[in-house]
């Protein structure tokens, strides 16, 4: 980029600066440009509320991985579905509808469906 200070004869800006301009020219191309994100703020009320959801979310993907290991099949549960449904009980059957060809014993699927209910009241 080159910096030049040109003379301006027919505009005048202040009197003691007259005739003064400064002009910009790019030499060359520009051989990386930088990506730019759009970034949007949250009160603090509604990062607790992200956090919370996201720390659920993790803890029901660790517990994903441990009832299925080694993986076999990918389990999609989705919270919000979860949420949507009107029991306790419906809620339940659907988990273990979905976890029906997990190997593990029943009662740590139980014990997996329980901590996820009470962890999916606090959202």
């Amino acid at each position: 980029m080159q910096c030049g200070v040109e003379t301006m004869n027919d505009c005048e800006r202040s009197p003691g600066r007259t005739g003064l301009r400064v002009n910009f020219t790019e030499k060359g191309e520009v051989k990386e440009r930088r990506e730019k994100f759009l970034t949007a703020k949250y009160g603090s009320h509604q990062m607790s509320l992200i956090r919370k959801r996201l720390a659920v979310e993790m803890w029901l993907y660790d517990e994903l991985q441990k009832l299925f290991d080694p993986p076999t099949e990918a389990i999609d549960v989705d919270i919000d579905e979860i949420l949507d449904m009107d029991t306790d009980d419906i809620r339940r059957s659907h988990l273990f509808s979905l976890l029906s060809v997990c190997k593990r014993p029943p009662q740590d699927i139980s014990k997996f469906i329980s901590d996820l209910l009470d962890r999916a009241k606090t959202l």
